[in-house]
């Protein structure tokens, strides 16, 4: 029973390893959700890629709102993917390197 519990806290710990967080640190800067782009790229420089997603619909169903992802990385190992949705940080989730 003991070995059972210990391999289901392992694979949580793994789940975890690709976990959302709501700030990210970038050299002596941070970041988190609600940041622009350009203060962004002002802390953390330029992503190693950039991708353009798609496009979603603003609250009020008349404008769209343009979705990007950027990618920092590798940084020992992780690479970090931060959403961007009509130029506001959504979400920051790290994955570490295969």
């Amino acid at each position: 029973m003991r070995i059972k519990r210990c391999l289901y806290l392992l694979a949580l710990c793994l789940l975890a390893s690709g976990a959302q967080a709501s700030t990210m640190r970038c050299g002596s800067q941070l970041i988190g959700l609600g940041d622009r782009m350009f203060e962004v790229q002002r802390k953390c420089g330029e992503p190693a890629a950039r991708d353009l997603i798609g496009y979603t619909l603003g609250p009020n169903e008349r404008r769209e709102a343009v979705i990007e992802e950027w990618v920092y990385g590798p940084s020992n190992g992780i690479y970090h993917y931060l959403r961007f949705e009509a130029n506001r940080l959504t979400n920051i989730s790290s994955e570490r390197s295969r």
